[in-house]
């Protein structure tokens, strides 16, 4: 069985929208340009580099897919061969080495856990991940939380009042503030 991995660059409010700067909807979009740190960066680096495919969202993959076919380095090497599965039920023909799923996700999804091969990662995505914790299909989250609170925004949070539990497997405190936070389920 392959591992699903949740991993989310989020503000101390439970924010996961608009990190990295490109995204114009937001009013406080790249939030976390002030705090980038080698450590962090060399991080997120070995976590793509351990993966096999990724689950995108479309929105976060419409964004991607234009993004990183323009950045240079070994990251974007990585991003921009692994293959892809993109949930959605408006887009039919994809690019950037990507695969619809589409219909009932829950099940498609444990369909690709349920295959061969190393870990699937998920970057972004929060409607996606919020039906994939609702429905128990996260191994493993890994949250990059940052010192700041940006008033608003999408949250990767399920609302149903469902009581989901995690324990913490790894912490790490970075120069500048972030703190990365690695969860497993216990049930």
């Amino acid at each position: 069985m392959r591992r699903l991995i949740v991993s989310e660059l989020i503000s101390l409010d439970g924010i996961v929208e608009a990190p990295g700067g490109d995204e114009t909807a937001h009013p406080h979009g790249g939030w976390t340009t002030p705090f980038r740190v080698p450590g962090a960066a060399a991080y997120k680096l070995r976590e793509a580099l351990e993966a096999e495919s990724l689950l995108l969202g479309r929105i976060t993959y419409e964004g991607f897919s234009v993004a990183w076919p323009q950045q240079e380095g070994e990251f974007a090497v990585k991003m921009n061969t692994m293959p892809k599965h993109v949930v959605t039920s408006t887009l039919h023909e994809l690019g950037w080495n990507a695969s619809v799923i589409a219909g009932n996700v829950p099940s498609a999804v444990e369909t690709l856990r349920a295959g061969e091969g190393g870990p699937i990662l998920v970057y972004g995505s929060a409607t996606l991940v919020r039906t994939l914790l609702s429905h128990g299909l996260i191994d493993e989250l890994r949250l990059m939380v940052f010192p700041v609170m940006i008033g608003g925004g999408l949250s990767m949070f399920p609302r149903d009042h469902q009581k989901l539990e995690f324990e913490l497997t790894e912490f790490e405190r970075y120069s500048n503030g972030v703190v990365r936070q690695v969860y497993r389920p216990t049930s």
